[in-house]
């Protein structure tokens, strides 16, 4: 990414649970999680933002989307199956090898390219009782926490419990607490090749959890976080001599 130049994020939803009228989320994101989280992203003013769902053709990620893009976020639920394993492939790629920036968020712990990165189930504890979090901050000083409180609290949100089967974090950002008693790994960092890997966890979609100002703020710091670092691709293959010492 070249100096002076904006981020370019495409944020990705599932966006099905939205369009059910009988469902909550239809009434907590009427126009689709992608969209609120699009409209606090595209306050910034070195974001430029473009939304994708999975319903588009392609889901929304084309080749040329896809090269287009600095920083993916990703929300899945329900149809993880739907998501075509050749686009699960054409994201790896870009991350892995082309240094774009992956955002996991929520349920999308269980979403194929997660999955595919991870090398791992990516399974957990989970349950759906209206309970309080509270989102610690143990790694104040990653990018990812600036600005963030010591901790701050969701009154309402789907618990996710240890273990979450997923490698170590090469960084631990967040550790959130639930009402129940359960903890969890809740902001997580990892690099695959040549990308920037967050996982974080808040955001059931029957919760307005994607309106609170901390959470909005943790989203933002994580694409500055992924973004690609603009650094020199490595050259491969075989080389002439570079001459004698």
């Amino acid at each position: 990414m070249n100096e002076g130049m904006k981020t370019r994020v495409t944020v990705w939803n599932e966006f099905r649970h939205e369009r059910n009228t009988k469902h909550q989320a239809s009434k907590t994101y009427p126009d689709g999680i992608h969209a609120v989280i699009a409209s606090f992203l595209a306050e910034q003013p070195d974001f430029a933002v473009r939304t994708a769902t999975l319903d588009e053709p392609e889901h929304g990620l084309a080749q040329g989307v896809l090269d287009a893009t600095d920083v993916l976020t990703w929300w899945g639920h329900t149809a993880h199956r739907e998501v075509a394993n050749d686009v699960v492939e054409r994201v790896y790629e870009r991350v892995v090898l082309g240094g774009m920036g992956l955002i996991v968020l929520h349920s999308g712990h269980f979403s194929k390219i997660f999955k595919r990165l991870m090398g791992t189930t990516c399974n957990l504890k989970w349950r759906v009782a209206d309970e309080r979090e509270r989102v610690w901050v143990v790694e104040p000083g990653h990018p990812v926490a600036r600005g963030l409180p010591e901790c701050f609290e969701i009154p309402r949100e789907e618990m996710h419990g240890e273990r979450f089967d997923v490698p170590a974090p090469e960084t631990l950002v967040f550790v959130g607490w639930f009402q129940g008693g359960e903890v969890f790994r809740s902001g997580c960092c990892y690099r695959r090749g040549n990308g920037r890997i967050f996982y974080f966890q808040p955001g059931h979609e029957t919760y307005p959890v994607y309106r609170q100002p901390e959470v909005q703020r943790a989203i933002v710091n994580a694409c500055r976080w992924a973004a690609p670092t603009g650094a020199p691709a490595p050259v491969f293959g075989n080389r002439p001599p570079r001459g004698s010492l």
